[in-house]
């Protein structure tokens, strides 16, 4: 199938290469915010232009995307535009990584080389799952979450939708991380967190805690 990009800064770079060696789907082009990117070549692939092109590509029979943005915000606002263009949202799974065959998942999942996602795992539309990262066990992640290269989530572990697990983390068994989360680079998680909340260190702390992001986490979802 022929998928077009959203998005082509580093992150779109990294979804076009497991695109590319997964073999599975097309890659066309991108598409991006930035006007000035319109007509240059990222990875061998043109930007095409911007999202106002969703239209004109259904009308040349492109039939597939993929939400090429690191962002958590924008990639899940993005989901919604393009779904109801009625484009079909692909997953990226690099060939390189070990996927359970009972993993269940969602749409535009974006899963990078060396990563791991165990059994029974459950990943919601919008996951990134990123290089050599690891879910164990029957993991349940929400919508839009980010989880950066070779953080670990030991088993039964639960995301909330948009919530950003940094580089290197370490999350321990059965916990709850709360939605519009920010998990530091390198912290090691031993409780729960909450809504809202950016933790760091080692055990992990919280340092402040964002209304707007906790206020956000209680509206309806919008994918």
């Amino acid at each position: 199938m022929d998928v077009v990009l959203i998005g082509a800064g580093g992150h779109g770079r990294v979804v076009l290469d497991i695109l590319r060696a997964a073999g599975v789907h097309k890659p066309i082009g991108f598409l991006d915010a930035d006007p000035q990117l319109t007509g240059q070549t990222i990875g061998g692939l043109p930007v095409l232009g911007q999202i106002n092109l969703l239209p004109k590509l259904k009308s040349q029979k492109v039939k597939g995307a993929i939400i090429s943005i690191g962002d958590n915000s924008p990639r899940r606002r993005y989901f919604q535009k393009v779904a109801d263009h009625g484009f079909e949202l692909v997953n990226a799974i690099h060939p390189g990584s070990h996927v359970s065959s009972t993993v269940r998942l969602g749409r535009n999942i974006v899963i990078a080389a060396g990563a791991v996602v165990s059994t029974d795992a459950q990943l919601a539309d919008g996951v990134i799952v990123n290089t050599s990262a690891v879910i164990d066990h029957e993991c349940e992640i929400g919508r839009a979450v980010h989880i950066c290269p070779s953080a670990t989530l030991a088993g039964r572990v639960r995301v909330g939708d948009e919530t950003f697990i940094g580089l290197g983390c370490n999350i321990i068994q059965c916990l709850k991380i709360g939605s519009h989360a920010t998990v530091g680079a390198g912290a090691v998680v031993i409780q729960d967190v909450p809504d809202g909340a950016t933790v760091i260190g080692v055990p992990a702390r919280v340092i402040k805690i964002d209304q707007v992001a906790m206020d956000a986490s209680r509206e309806p979802a919008p994918v």
